[in-house]
């Protein structure tokens, strides 16, 4: 009873799906996978459960497909040792900005898989395009931009360690015109003496 009590108080004070998700990607990385190199196309499966259903059990919410792009960028970090290399020079990364659009909804018990490929970078952040593909059809049902920013840490300095990092791309058209209207976002909820002045660091889009 005891362990009962603790398990339900467990999943009401924290996401306890999250962090064995989180848990079992990491595994399924250490125990299955080989390393891929940084401009590999790195993918994980999953499948639309109950869990992960709207209101009317038919397909996918909104919100999971944010949580998912999370799971995949975990996994891309992992797999090509960018997290440990950022880590073992003492810094960090976040997401500081993802646009989502959404094709056609992903039906309850479909499974499908979520490809991450960088496809551009600056001196502040790397950027990323995220797809869900149904695993049955090979159709796209929805395709992230993610803007991933490291702190502490100059991305060139951590391309220039990749052999497989020639010259950085052309930035695509999609993303430069997503990173003018951030810049023009935040143009407009930036003052001076703001919260977002004194942050230890800027989540503002630059190309």
């Amino acid at each position: 009873m005891t362990s009962i009590m603790v398990l339900l108080f467990l999943y009401i004070i924290l996401d306890v799906n999250y962090f064995i998700r989180c848990a079992f990607t990491l595994l399924m990385v250490h125990l299955n996978q080989d390393k891929q190199a940084i401009t590999e196309t790195t993918s994980i499966y999953g499948i639309c459960t109950p869990q992960d259903a709207d209101i009317f059990l038919r397909h996918m919410n909104n919100a999971r497909y944010l949580r998912e792009l999370n799971f995949a960028s975990i996994h891309y970090y992992v797999v090509t040792d960018v997290f440990k290399f950022v880590r073992e020079r003492g810094g960090s990364i976040v997401q500081s900005a993802v646009m989502l659009r959404y094709r056609r909804y992903l039906p309850i018990l479909h499974p499908y898989k979520v490809e991450t490929k960088l496809i551009w970078w600056d001196e502040k952040s790397m950027y990323f395009e995220q797809q869900f593909i149904s695993v049955c059809t090979g159709f796209v049902h929805a395709v992230a931009l993610s803007k991933h920013q490291f702190i502490d840490f100059n991305v060139f300095d951590l391309l220039s360690s990749y052999p497989d990092i020639a010259n950085r791309p052309e930035i695509p058209d999609d993303l430069r015109l997503w990173l003018e209207a951030n810049d023009v976002s935040s143009k407009k909820l930036y003052t001076d003496g703001s919260l977002e002045h004194e942050n230890f660091y800027d989540c503002r889009a630059s190309i």
